[in-house]
């Protein structure tokens, strides 16, 4: 309104606003300043989030600010107002995620249950948003009587975190159910790509920089398949067998090298209970990293340095991260 002047936050009065959504703030008159620049928005916005409340590993440090959009729209908007170089970190259920003890400059963009659209579509098809739980699908396209989205159960992620890695379970991996996407770009662009666009391998999707998932197209079998449940069951019951589940981890940290597992590797390295501070080698399932209680990010990447560097003197073969470690150090 003309005449009216707006207070910006400093750091010094964040304890009192940090609790607060973007509706609140703004009604005290708050918008988040970049550069020169006023960023207005309708979704959650709040300044130095603490990561470990929505990473899967539950440790790690601060966001400097932190966004949940209210709508695909609302997403858009916010990356046509912020910087080009303000860097941009993609969250969805938090799984695969480490960030260091030091925190993040720039802004996580929260994705989990706001791209959440997910529906049949014709006898075959399923569209699903960035923001929708993987085992979510799965279900899904079972009680549509739909086969091949079943494996997605066992994924621990939303569907943009798994059309970014190409993420597997079971024997499946997502692009070899994937027809079509949608993306956005850093201008807040939307664009429809088909999936022969992409180059996609074993934990690898070569998708052009400053470009991110908004939402799929998925191919699925159209035969009424009445034992989808079923099979769903069964692989989760394969999983709590063989693997940690209701413990504070990211899943599987390492990628499998060709021919070979990264469990086997580390197991037979001896490394199974291996802890450094509360970060601990799982004695379940050795590709996975438990926190304990009170682990910090530091721990848990020491720990993965140091397995990396165990399993190279054993075996020559150098363990690639599947996690993705963002952030930086914390300052002694």
């Amino acid at each position: 309104m003309p005449g009216e002047t707006k207070q910006f936050y400093e750091a010094s009065n964040l304890p009192a606003i940090l609790a607060l959504d973007v509706t609140e703030l703004m009604n005290k008159g708050y918008s988040k300043k970049s550069g020169q620049q006023d960023i207005e928005v309708r979704g959650v916005m709040k300044l130095n989030e603490p990561m470990e409340k929505h990473i899967s590993w539950r440790t790690g440090g601060q966001a400097e600010c932190y966004f949940k959009p209210a709508d695909v729209d609302d997403l858009c908007s916010f990356l046509q107002q912020i910087p080009e170089h303000e860097p941009v970190f993609w969250l969805g259920l938090g799984s695969n995620l480490l960030v260091r003890d030091g925190g993040l400059k720039g802004t996580v963009i929260a994705l989990s249950g706001v791209l959440n659209d997910l529906h049949v579509y014709d006898d075959t098809s399923m569209h699903v948003g960035a923001g929708v739980a993987c085992a979510k699908v799965a279900r899904m396209s079972v009680k549509a009587g739909l086969a091949g989205g079943e494996f997605l159960a066992g994924i621990p992620g939303t569907m943009g975190g798994a059309l970014a890695m190409n993420a597997g379970a079971f024997g499946g991996e997502t692009w070899n159910i994937v027809r079509s996407v949608e993306t956005v770009n850093r201008q807040g662009q939307r664009i429809k790509r088909d999936a022969s666009e992409f180059e996609t391998a074993y934990r690898y999707v070569d998708l052009p920089e400053d470009e991110w998932f908004i939402s799929a197209e998925l191919l699925l079998s159209g035969a009424e398949d009445t034992k989808g449940s079923e099979r769903i069951q069964t692989l989760l019951n394969k999983r709590a067998e063989s693997q940690p589940t209701g413990k504070a981890s990211c899943g599987s940290v390492f990628r499998n090298p060709e021919g070979d597992y990264a469990a086997r590797l580390i197991e037979v390295s001896g490394l199974k209970g291996e802890s450094i501070g509360n970060a601990v080698v799982s004695e379940k399932h050795a590709n996975f990293i438990i926190n304990s209680g009170g682990a910090t990010a530091g721990d848990i990447e020491s720990l993965i340095l140091m397995i990396q560097k165990k399993v190279k003197l054993d075996h020559g073969v150098d363990l690639v991260p599947e996690v993705r470690i963002v952030g930086e150090d914390k300052k002694v």
